[in-house]
């Protein structure tokens, strides 16, 4: 089980995770509403995003509303991933209950 776990270094970070989460049931938020939400600042919140980028977990676009802002969407593969790993953390607490 935790080796699976460890297979995603991506989502085993908290912050990303944490990312994910947020946009899995929203499909996109603008930077400043994650950074405040997850409390980050905005170098932590960037390095964090470029990674998930990377990846192919989000996409981070310019957005024009009442001014130009930063749209992070999640993308396809983001959310097929994200479910995979819940699925694996799912299986690993079910194993933790089992032993008690």
């Amino acid at each position: 089980m935790l080796k699976e776990l460890k297979q995603n270094p991506v989502l085993g970070n908290p912050i990303r995770l944490g990312i994910m989460l947020y946009l899995l049931p929203r499909r996109r938020a603008l930077f400043a509403e994650l950074q405040k939400v997850l409390d980050l600042t905005p170098g932590n919140l960037d390095s964090h995003l470029r990674t998930l980028e990377r990846h192919g977990y989000v996409r981070v676009r310019k957005v024009l509303a009442d001014r130009p802002r930063t749209a992070v969407f999640i993308t396809e593969e983001g959310v097929e991933n994200l479910r995979e790993y819940l699925e694996v953390l799912k299986r690993a607490l079910g194993g933790v209950e089992a032993e008690r």
